[in-house]
């Protein structure tokens, strides 16, 4: 094999591994170090280099471990009420609200607009909020679906709209919608089976939705 090929394979490893450590999200870290690892370990193998190899074998083996117990892991979700003018709440959304305004552009917190309101809280820690109102009677409309960069996973999204479908049901929602603000962020709805209408929004209904 050509030293330049075997050169550009070093580079790109490199590369991917300097770029797993620019994620906030523990999960893409895991995911982005173990292509970077898995490369430099075929670089040192390819190259009789076996320290680089065995070095980089072995952070293969750790990285797997971690995203094994990060996705068998049994973890316990509550949701607790949100106050209308909270302070937590604003002092939450301003120190995250650079990220907010990424996610969903445009949001402005309005405490008479929120009919459900919650934190989502995982192993008793706060991971996110969940901010929505009632439109006609049976829509709910998410004015904001946030989720710390920490736990950034899907597994926050899951329980919102799988584990607590029910609940939305029994409260009188047999439709949620996510706020027009969000059509620039949309591959986070249609992760959990949101569909675009006629108007180019998306809904979700709950009385069809696969929660398997």
């Amino acid at each position: 094999m050509k030293p330049e090929f075997l050169q550009w394979i070093g580079y790109i490893a490199s590369s991917i591994i300097l770029l797993s450590m620019t994620m906030n999200s523990i999960v893409k870290f895991r995911w982005i170090n173990l292509v970077g690892a898995s490369s430099f370990c075929t670089y040192g193998f390819l190259i009789h280099a076996i320290p680089v190899c065995v070095l980089n074998g072995m952070i293969v083996m750790i990285d797997i471990y971690y995203l094994f117990t990060i996705y068998t892991k049994k973890e316990t979700f509550e949701t607790l009420e949100i106050k209308p003018g909270s302070e937590y709440l604003l002092r939450f959304i301003e120190f995250h609200n650079a990220e907010i305004q990424k996610i969903c552009p445009g949001f402005i917190y309005n405490p008479n607009m929120n009919t459900v309101s919650f934190y989502i809280l995982r192993n008793m820690a706060v991971a996110g909020i969940f901010l929505a109102h009632r439109e006609s009677n049976n829509i709910l409309v998410v004015g904001l679906d946030y989720v710390i960069p920490e736990y950034r996973d899907f597994k926050n999204g899951r329980y919102v709209y799988y584990s607590l479908r029910k609940n939305f049901i029994d409260a009188g929602f047999t439709m949620i919608k996510a706020d027009k603000n969000y059509l620039r962020n949309d591959d986070y709805f249609k992760k959990f089976g949101f569909k675009k209408d006629r108007n180019g929004e998306y809904i979700m209904d709950l009385t069809k939705i696969k929660t398997g």
